[in-house]
């Protein structure tokens, strides 16, 4: 498996509840620059319509020698799910405040493009605060149990 990008920001964004790992439907451009790292998942998200379920805002930069088989860097990309699991998220995603979130694109080891989502709900500030503070003392505690053990 070969990590292209990742939505670190969204760890911190947002409370992730369950993941999903979806094909992703491309244009032979699109894949060779998502080969050339060329993929950017900031401020992306995903929704379902009609039964299918969509993926935006994912930055995808046209590819160097594409020439006018180019592609639209920001169009809206299909994803491959199964029947049950976009009722599932249509069901979820209906509900007041969750959103799918992409966390990963990467390449399968049979070389197929692939994205993790997110089932998530975003936090308020003062939870954002407490996680913080929360990880902060958790790394001093690290760091003295270290310092203990020498």
């Amino acid at each position: 498996m070969k990590i292209i990008a990742t939505n670190r920001k969204a760890y911190h964004e947002y409370t992730i509840f369950e993941n999903y790992t979806a094909g992703i439907e491309l244009f032979g451009t699109e894949v060779k620059s998502a080969r050339a790292n060329g993929v950017s998942l900031d401020g992306g998200y995903a929704s379902v319509n009609a039964g299918q379920v969509y993926l935006h805002e994912i930055n995808i930069a046209p590819y160097h020698s594409g020439n006018i088989f180019n592609h639209e860097p920001k169009r809206r990309r299909r994803l491959l799910l199964t029947k049950d699991e976009i009722k599932r998220l249509y069901g979820k995603v209906r509900e007041r405040g969750y959103t799918l979130i992409p966390l990963k694109f990467f390449f399968s080891d049979r070389g197929f493009a692939k994205v993790e989502l997110a089932l998530c709900k975003g936090k308020k500030t003062i939870d954002k605060r407490e996680e913080l503070k929360r990880r902060a003392m958790e790394r001093q505690d690290r760091i003295e149990a270290k310092k203990r053990t020498r």
